[in-house]
């Protein structure tokens, strides 16, 4: 086969399908990329067995052909090249790059042992604008859970009803919830997506205005463009969520985002050895004051001004959980913290264009 294509539109089509390449040493055909050129379209496809990608951009094809290269070899010569017409040659046992005055030869794997792209067939789908939901992504998927134990809390679910989109992720320890209004059409949308799978889809760079969601009964499939991106769908039932959310608070805090922010940054330098910084809230005051204490370190205490509904609290919450939610939130000016006791969940809330809960169990003070 013999194509040739420009620097620029190849490294854009490589790092979008760079996502789906196999790290499995022992199938090394998975950590390729599959290339494929005819009637002026390259299509580029990676599979790790649990991600499988496809990609097309146009290029000058002069000869129809398909192979398979080294991932990681191919982006790396790409990224160091100029700004200019990329020529490739070959493809059987290897293939000839060459731009300007630079030249390479790369082995090659046998396409004809690439998987066949999957076939599908939807069981539901749904079209939803492409930068809310990454915003609303990047305010939940930190949440899912890092655990293979329990699979079904590594997703973010995924609900589109009446205009509303909602997405919800917990890892046992917190929950996060986040909805915005939306054109979502007739009927309601639901699914799991691995949490991991839903960040790298929407922070892809060639994501257009809106992206369509569709499922299967194992699989969920993104397309946008010229791009499909499909994942092995999480099996399971997720936690009823909402039975966790309590109907009042005894407490509701008002906290300038930008002064917490930074008080919670200068606290937290002695929690070494325990992550625990205390909240006092002092009703009659409106004052919070924050403080945290390490038997190797010492102590600190800040005090800030806020704006107290309810009655005087205490409660004691894991820093780092809650500088997440901070940053989730730092577009805001304003973070309301809702509490009931010190043995019940804390409940950070801002509303907006999105409107975000973040509940976070105490520690023990």
């Amino acid at each position: 086969m013999r194509f040739t294509v420009s620097q620029s539109s190849l490294l854009k089509a490589l790092s979008v399908v760079a996502k789906g390449m196999g790290t499995n040493s022992t199938l090394p055909l998975l950590s390729g990329i599959y290339i494929k050129a005819e009637e002026g379209t390259l299509e580029f496809q990676t599979n790790n067995l649990t991600i499988t990608i496809r990609h097309r951009i146009p290029a000058n094809v002069e000869e129809a052909g398909e192979t398979v290269v080294s991932g990681k070899m191919l982006t790396s010569i790409v990224k160091t090249l100029d700004d200019a017409a990329v020529t490739f040659d070959g493809g059987e046992r290897t293939i000839s790059i060459s731009c300007e005055k630079s030249s390479f030869r790369l082995n090659t794997l046998n396409p004809a042992d690439w998987p066949a792209f999957p076939e599908y067939s939807l069981e539901d789908a749904t079209e939803l604008p492409s930068e809310l939901l990454s915003g609303m992504v990047d305010k939940v998927y930190k949440v899912t859970s890092k655990e293979t134990t329990r699979p079904i809390l590594q997703g973010i679910l995924l609900t589109a009803a009446n205009n509303t989109i909602r997405l919800v992720a917990t890892d046992s320890y917190r929950l996060a919830v986040c909805d915005a209004s939306a054109e979502t059409g007739e009927g309601e949308f639901r699914t799991i997506v691995p949490g991991s799978v839903f960040h790298d889809v929407l922070s892809m760079p060639n994501l257009e205005e809106r992206i369509s969601i569709g499922t299967t009964d194992s699989q969920v499939v993104f397309t946008f463009g010229n791009t499909t991106f499909i994942s092995s769908k999480i099996e399971g039932n997720f936690p009823d969520y909402r039975q966790l959310l309590p109907s009042s608070c005894n407490t509701s805090v008002h906290i300038d985002v930008e002064a917490f922010s930074a008080a919670l940054k200068r606290v937290s330098v002695v929690a070494i050895s325990n992550a625990s910084v205390r909240f006092d809230i002092d009703a009659d005051g409106k004052v919070m004051r924050l403080s945290a204490s390490s038997p190797d370190q010492g102590e600190s205490t800040e005090l800030l001004p806020v704006e107290v509904e309810g009655q005087s609290l205490s409660i004691a919450l894991n820093y780092h959980y809650v500088f997440d939610c901070v940053n989730a939130i730092s577009d805001k000016k304003e973070l309301v913290l809702e509490l009931q006791s010190n043995m019940q969940p804390g409940i950070f809330k801002t509303n907006g264009k999105i409107n975000y809960l973040y509940m976070l169990m105490p520690v023990r003070m």
